[in-house]
């Protein structure tokens, strides 16, 4: 039996990191009876065993709940800044948020970005302070804040404690009421949104959607308009807990399709369903390419490991299609892949999973940004790592990303955040006061100054008060250089980074003397150096192990010793010419470190 349309509401719920989303989620199934008590366990969206312990969502999951007849269709979304365009396509198949705001830390960072992505769509806010009970929770203080935020009334800000369960029926009542129902034509040609996927051992690539027009039905032929592929719907369901099949789905209300599809490239988060025999006229709009943001290159520590690194990161590329890998080789770490993930937080949650899930030791290279550069006869390179730049004498000029980031911070700690940002290279665009002492400053920053320490730093000297976020501002001209490091004259290519000229000296004086301590003593001098082109700008040398060829020497001559010490250096010379420096694993791990 297929739902009234005016009987559906479609809702997202949008919050900071731990303000409580996960929880609020759980009593709703709990209070709607989507999930029997003996199912019912803290944070039942969450199937990963990473998401509980770091209590973060990662993939979003879609559930239909049933509430005094009406159908209600939550599409959690992930609530980390790497994942803001699954964000975007789970907004964008709703008609309503519900915001959720900690009663104990008020508006943060996440909380504006992700209610400005849901403005954008249109979508029906309705605010809700959680945490009510807790005996530090400030929440005429943070309604104040929210009212400023959203221009709302006061009485329209809901009071509740996901914890406890109180004020969780008055939300799902004020869904019915204020949410939009779907508006759509179930006999128009189909066109559904993809807005997830995700990847079962037995059945393939299952691809959650939302119908915005037309009906599917089990059978029919399908196309996914932006991968030109065409499949059979072999099943469509609605999602409860589990997946429900259905014989159709029409428009306004979301399921999900298997179709046997065995690579993950081919399903899209973003991409429209069709029928293959009646098509719909145009795409829906919004759709792009996850693009990465960060590449390292990740290499197994045994290289007879590789063929296994290779399979486990095919496996996790179903689970995970905005991962991207490449092959690529290094004269110090051997085989191994260039990766590209969405952002720090990404490339964590990838290391973790292939040391959790498939047993895989492996080393990162320092991570870095993408870079265009364009040559002087008028061609542009993307270029990933350092080893990718083109010739000095055949570059024009090099542009990087950079990124609009906003922080959210009390006034106390405004000194030591601009200190930060400025020295990062930063140009503050504008500070204002959201309310009391809380401030927000807007900074435009290089992506590449923040890939490595920047939030870590940021979290410490704010001792954990700051909340940040960011969004991609384009590509700017930049004086960038190629650093690379020389061990006796031979470039070591896993080392090299590409850095601001301002930087450099200091950089590569730093990497030096970082090597200098790690490298083991050899027979000979090896010389560090840290060069620009053909410039080198720092040096240190590790000086040799020598045997005292004079102690048999006593007495006599002095061009007795001077033939013997003139000897050793010969041997030394010769020694020089054939012997090669073993770069340890550890020197790579510190430059990760070098602060």
């Amino acid at each position: 039996m297929q739902p009234n349309m005016n009987k559906i509401r479609n809702f997202c719920i949008i919050a900071h990191i731990d303000h409580g989303k996960s929880t609020l989620a759980d009593r709703m199934l709990e209070l709607t009876g989507t999930v029997d008590v003996r199912q019912m366990e803290n944070q039942v969206l969450d199937d990963m065993e990473l998401e509980k312990e770091r209590g973060i969502t990662i993939k979003s999951h879609a559930i239909q709940m049933a509430h005094k007849g009406y159908t209600l269709n939550l599409i959690d979304t992930p609530g980390h800044v790497d994942f803001s365009y699954e964000v975007s396509r789970s907004i964008a198949a709703c008609e309503g948020a519900v915001l959720v705001v900690d009663a104990t830390q008020g508006v943060q960072a996440q909380t504006i970005s992700n209610l400005y992505l849901a403005i954008e769509h249109d979508l029906e806010i309705i605010p809700v302070l959680n945490k009510c009970d807790m005996d530090n929770a400030m929440p005429d203080r943070v309604e104040d804040e929210i009212i400023d935020l959203l221009g709302c009334k006061r009485e329209e800000i809901l009071r509740c404690s996901a914890k406890t369960g109180e004020g969780v029926p008055e939300i799902l009542d004020a869904i019915i009421e204020r949410v939009p129902a779907p508006v759509g034509d179930p006999n128009a040609p189909l066109q559904c949104l993809v807005f997830d996927s995700v990847f079962n051992s037995f059945r393939g690539i299952i691809a959650y959607f939302k119908v915005v027009n037309g009906t599917m039905h089990t059978g029919d032929q399908v196309r996914f308009v932006n991968t030109g592929k065409e499949y059979d719907a072999d099943e469509i369901g609605i999602l409860k807990l589990d997946m429900s099949p259905r014989k159709e789905i029409s428009a306004g209300n979301v399921g999900y399709i298997i179709s046997g599809i065995k690579t993950s490239t081919e399903v899209k988060v973003g991409d429209t369903i069709t029928h293959v025999a009646r098509p719909c006229d145009k795409a829906i709009d919004g759709f792009e390419e996850a693009k990465p943001m960060v590449f390292a290159g990740v290499y197994p520590i045994e290289s007879e490991d590789y063929e296994d690194l290779r399979a486990s990161l095919e496996k996790l590329q179903l689970n995970d299609a905005s991962l991207t890998f490449q092959p690529e080789s290094s004269m110090a770490l051997g085989f191994g892949f260039r990766c590209g993930f969405l952002g720090l937080l990404h490339m964590e949650i990838i290391q973790e999973r292939l040391d959790r899930e498939f047993d895989m030791d492996v080393i990162t290279t320092v991570p870095n940004v993408s870079y265009n550069v364009y040559t002087k006869d008028g061609g542009m390179v993307e270029v990933h790592n350092p080893a990718g730049m083109p010739d000095l004498t055949e570059i024009d000029r090099i542009e990087e990303p950079y990124i609009r980031a906003s922080v959210i911070t009390t006034a106390d700690y405004i000194g030591p955040i601009m200190t930060l940002c400025l020295g990062k290279r930063g140009e503050l665009v504008k500070q204002e006061y959201i309310s009391g002492n809380r401030m927000e400053l807007l900074f435009d920053m290089p992506l590449g100054e923040i890939v490595i320490d920047f939030y870590d730093k940021l979290k410490s000297i704010s001792k954990g008060y700051a909340s940040f976020d960011w969004h991609m501002n384009g590509f700017r001209p930049s004086n960038l250089v190629k650093l690379d490091i020389l061990l006796n004259g031979e470039q070591v290519d896993a080392l090299s980074t590409l850095t601001h000229r301002d930087n450099a000296v200091d950089f590569g004086r730093r990497m030096c003397e970082k090597l200098k301590e790690l490298l083991p003593r050899q027979q000979f001098d090896i010389a560090i150096q840290a060069a620009i082109g053909a410039k080198i700008i720092a040096r240190e040398t590790v000086k040799q192990v020598r045997k005292d060829v004079l102690a048999k020497c006593y007495g006599g001559d002095v061009s007795r010793k001077r033939k013997l010490l003139e000897k050793q250096k010969r041997g030394k010379k010769r020694m020089k010419q054939i012997g090669n420096v073993e770069v340890p694993q550890k020197a790579f791990l510190a430059v990760l470190k070098l602060d």
